[in-house]
C-alpha cells in the first residue's frame, strides 16, 4: 500500500482565505453619471463594461486618473470601456491571434 495520510475532513481550514467579492457591472458612459459612482464600483471590486456614447477622452476624464492610481484598468474594446479594480487584470493576448 501506499504511505500517504490524506486527510480531506479538515482541507477547508487549511486553504488560504480567497475574497471573491465584485460584480460585473452593465452600464452607459454617456455623461449622465456621475463619475464618483463609476469609482465607488471599482473600489467595492466590480468590474465595470460600459457601452460608450460619446467622445470616450471626454466621458472618462472624471474617474480615469483615479481608477489607474488605485490600481486598476482601463481599456476601450469595440465600443465599451471595460474597468477593472485593482488585482484583476484585462488579459487582451487573444486579441493578437
Amino acid at each position: 500500500m501506499s504511505d500517504w495520510d490524506l486527510d480531506l475532513r479538515h482541507a477547508e481550514d487549511q486553504l488560504e482565505e480567497i475574497d471573491a467579492r465584485g460584480d460585473v457591472v452593465l452600464g452607459v458612459l454617456d455623461g449622465s453619471t456621475d463619475p464618483d459612482e463609476w469609482v465607488r464600483h471599482v473600489e467595492y471590486g466590480n468590474t465595470l463594461v460600459l457601452s460608450i456614447e460619446g467622445d470616450l477622452n471626454e466621458l472618462a476624464a472624471g474617474f480615469a486618473r483615479e481608477i489607474r492610481d488605485m490600481g486598476g484598468e482601463l481599456m476601450h474594446f469595440r465600443g465599451f470601456l471595460v474597468v477593472t479594480p485593482p488585482d484583476v487584470a484585462i488579459d487582451s493576448d487573444r486579441l493578437n491571434e
